[in-house]
């Protein structure tokens, strides 16, 4: 299998293994793994998480092309210091790594469900950045919400759908 085209996700909510939008949307991913990557996760009082990413720590943004987001992902060199925690209130967060195989086919409709659109205002920005695995770092796609308001913080960094 090439892993140039493929393209990796982070998620840290309703997309993980065992919650209501995984079977959907990520049933068809390769590969899952536990990662980590630095934030602040937030519970929203309408059942979901919410994630904040410090910009700093923001590789690149999505595009409306899957295939130029995967060459994007896969050709960035990540710093030395890449998962070092960043300067700040931050905490790591837990989730899962997933690899998809067809891009142009799966990241679509993940994009619809986290309300992103490039070209506009988006409920949640697909950007790239910093995971950690057990046993590597890599870029990877994640979701950051885009409107914090009235979360409440989860300092532990796992979303266990509360």
């Amino acid at each position: 299998m090439n892993t140039n085209q493929q393209l990796r996700i982070f998620v840290y909510g309703t997309l993980k293994r065992g919650y209501w939008n995984h079977d959907r949307f990520c049933s068809q991913a390769v590969h899952i793994e536990p990662a980590t990557t630095w934030g602040r996760l937030y519970h929203l009082p309408a059942g979901f998480p919410a994630l904040e990413i410090p910009d700093c720590r923001i590789l690149a943004y999505g595009t409306t092309d899957p295939l130029v987001d995967t060459q994007i992902q896969n050709n960035i060199e990540l710093p030395g210091n890449a998962m070092l925690q960043p300067d700040g209130d931050w905490d790591l967060i837990h989730g899962e790594l997933m690899t998809f195989d067809n891009p142009e086919i799966q990241l679509p409709p993940i994009d619809r469900l986290e309300g992103f659109v490039p070209t506009g205002t988006s409920l949640y920005d697909r950007v790239l950045v910093n995971i950690s695995t057990e046993n590597i770092n890599f870029s990877a796609w994640s979701y950051r919400y885009n409107f914090l308001r009235n979360g409440m913080r989860i300092h532990c960094g796992n979303w266990i759908g509360q």
